[in-house]
């Protein structure tokens, strides 16, 4: 997948930038509308995260531009602005959704995926499978080769997270944000107890080890 994010803020961009690739996006960064424009209508990008606050074009602008060439590249409005008119001339423009800062990124890389997922018409598994290990989002039961495996909502959402992420390592970072939504501080154990917690129910009493740790990087399941 590849991610357009057009944000003047070079720390707001840089942190979007970070999480997105960590979660396995190809990102370009534009840091004015022009460009923005420019690189949009060239490359297509299979989503685009724009700040209605840009230097040269606005966001709208840039929005309206998209539109009226016939693109449709699904587009995340970023913006400081909180009042409905704004997100509803956001939305008016062409943008498909509208997240106002400050945000978790967890919200904002379920928004990005969500519209991924619109665009490509690909419907939402409700079942994950890594090996012998599976969930149901639905029912929200685990089971590990026949066996049922009670968790708890933070284990069960830890699990979800690396299931959907299957061999791919994510990070202590990456963790926090998605499963509590908020930011710890980086030297908290918080993760680590966690991922022992679901090891011993998933893991320990089965011969195949599922859930690795990557030293010094995080961990990949599978």
């Amino acid at each position: 997948m590849h991610a357009l994010i057009i944000e003047d803020d070079p720390t707001i961009a840089e942190f979007i930038a970070r999480g997105l690739r960590e979660a396995g996006f190809a990102v370009d960064l534009a840091s004015n509308g022009d460009d923005g424009f420019a690189f949009a209508m060239e490359q297509q990008p299979d989503v685009a995260i724009v700040d209605l606050m840009l230097p040269g074009r606005d966001g709208l602008s840039v929005i309206d531009g998209l539109r009226k060439a016939g693109r449709t590249t699904p587009v995340l409005i970023l913006s400081a602005k909180r009042s409905v008119d704004d997100r509803v001339r956001g939305l008016q423009a062409g943008g498909d959704d509208y997240l106002t800062k400050p945000f978790a990124f967890a919200e904002l890389l379920a928004r990005v995926q969500a519209l991924v997922r619109r665009a490509s018409r690909t419907p939402e598994a409700t079942t994950l499978t890594v090996a012998d290990l599976s969930i149901d989002l639905l029912s929200r039961r685990v089971a590990r080769a026949g066996t049922a495996i009670d968790l708890r909502p933070r284990e069960f959402a830890l699990l979800e997270y690396l299931m959907r992420n299957a061999g791919r390592v994510v990070s202590k970072t990456m963790i926090l944000s998605h499963v509590w939504e908020y930011n710890f501080d980086p030297q908290t154990n918080i993760v680590d107890v966690l991922v022992s917690r679901l090891r011993d129910k998933i893991d320990r009493p089965f011969e195949r080890k599922l859930l690795r740790t990557v030293r010094g990087v995080g961990y990949v399941l599978g």
